[in-house]
């Protein structure tokens, strides 16, 4: 097995923190992610940050095909040339937050003829993990699985229930539209450069229908958004002092009073099953 620390001395690599880069070199951590992605000969597979290709290579040993992602150009003439025993990977210079995922299922569709969806799989850049993972659920009809790399406490908000101080928008979106489930702590000393913080990794099941029926995805989004957007006011106040009743004559009063949900309670308090009847409540009164 390629060590990762052996491909950064042989081309003289060295980390960018422009793009937020941090190389897994543990092997191990980096079987187990492919391991825990059940990939199946018949898998296409998306890699964000393919990186030095040590992972994009293990992916390619179990799936039909690999497009890995990745922007820095050093990096791409390291995969070209470290996978080019390779006829199953697709190599690409894009930016995962303008990559079209719907564009690679479309391309499954038309020579596999069924409609198996995709896996993605990433040690993403921390400071936009969020964004990331909000993309791909915008992606959700086309994609089956996600295992991502988290910071720490990001992995924390995502896997957080209601009631608790890490519940928020994260937890509550991705809980409506996923099944997640931690896979491995990995420690900072797995990665050069070491960074400051700890990781954890995600999986994330994507579910076939959401958790609670919605009229419309976007303003639910929305919605949670705004309940969280001050978190020291309440599910009222931060309601009524939003750009998102200000256009309607929404009594939002009424409309908490039929749903029996307190407007005095913060957001972090609400289930994603109560957030989800109050934006259809809402969305109707529009």
């Amino acid at each position: 097995m390629t060590s990762p620390r052996n491909i950064l001395k042989k081309y003289g690599i060295h980390p960018f923190k422009g793009l937020g880069q941090s190389f897994l070199i543990d092997n191990n951590i980096t079987a187990k992610i492919v391991k825990i992605s059940d990939i199946n000969n018949d898998d296409t597979v998306i890699e964000i940050g393919a990186g030095l290709g040590v992972m994009t290579a293990m992916i390619a040993e179990h799936a039909q095909k690999v497009i890995a992602l990745e922007i820095d150009q050093k990096l791409l003439n390291v995969l070209q040339e470290e996978l080019k025993g390779f006829t199953n990977i697709e190599i690409l210079k894009q930016d995962v937050m303008k990559y079209d995922f719907s564009s690679a299922f479309s391309e499954v569709r038309e020579h596999a003829g069924d409609l198996r969806k995709l896996k993605v799989i990433g040690n993403i850049p921390y400071n936009i993990s969020s964004q990331i993972l909000f993309r791909l659920i915008g992606f959700r009809d086309y994609i089956s699985t996600i295992v991502l790399m988290f910071q720490k406490e990001v992995a924390d908000r995502i896997m957080a229930s209601p009631g608790t101080k890490e519940c928020g928008l994260l937890s509550v979106i991705n809980s409506m539209y996923t099944i997640p489930s931690r896979v491995t702590m990995v420690p900072a000393s797995c990665f050069y450069p070491k960074p400051k913080v700890d990781s954890a990794v995600l999986k994330m099941v994507v579910r076939e229908t959401p958790l609670f029926e919605i009229k419309n995805a976007d303003f639910f989004f929305k919605v949670v958004k705004t309940a969280f957007s001050k978190r020291r006011k309440t599910l009222l106040n931060n309601l009524k002092s939003s750009d998102l009743l200000q256009s309607s004559k929404t009594d939002i009063d009424k409309i908490l009073n039929e749903l029996e949900i307190d407007g005095q309670r913060r957001g972090e308090t609400l289930t994603v099953e109560e957030f989800g009847r109050l934006s259809n409540a809402i969305f109707s009164e529009m």
